[in-house]
């Protein structure tokens, strides 16, 4: 699937842009680990804690504060800060509760939500992923991509 995204990125001449929290960079790598990922990819960011969000994404401490970080309000702003500050065409935003804990919330590990945000519009989708910690976060990946590649084409 990754290399479907990218030809599509470079058939679009676009290029895309990343946040990630639960995944901490996997998409990142995913997309770098394909030759030729630099026509297509200008930014990663891994915006693990709140304060990251808030510093380098600019997402809203209320935002943080009413919503939480594992939200579809949170996911947006991290993928229209992301998009912002790249300058880029598309970015997409992951955050989610990988487990195997929750967060001290009432949210279920596996809770994920994937925002994208392009010249088109935006779109955000909420899943609950099954599995392990690792299992999770890779679920996360697999579906940001697929998101991405249904937003593009």
């Amino acid at each position: 699937m990754i290399e479907r995204l990218i030809g599509l990125l470079k058939e679009k001449g676009l290029k895309i842009s990343t946040a990630e929290s639960c995944t901490g960079g996997m998409l990142s790598a995913l997309i770098t680990s394909v030759s030729g990922s630099s026509d297509v990819f200008s930014y990663g960011f891994v915006t693990y804690s709140n304060d990251a969000k808030v510093k380098l994404l600019g997402v809203s401490e209320d935002s943080l504060r009413v919503w939480g970080a594992v939200s579809e309000t949170v996911a947006l702003e991290m993928c229209r800060g992301a998009r912002r500050a790249s300058g880029g065409d598309i970015a997409v935003a992951i955050t989610g509760i990988a487990g195997p804990k929750s967060d001290n919330t009432d949210k279920p590990v596996g809770l994920v939500y994937i925002g994208v945000s392009s010249q088109a519009g935006e779109v955000c989708e909420k899943f609950l992923f099954d599995g392990s910690r690792d299992e999770i976060r890779q679920a996360s990946v697999n579906a940001a991509i697929s998101l991405c590649i249904g937003v593009i084409e």
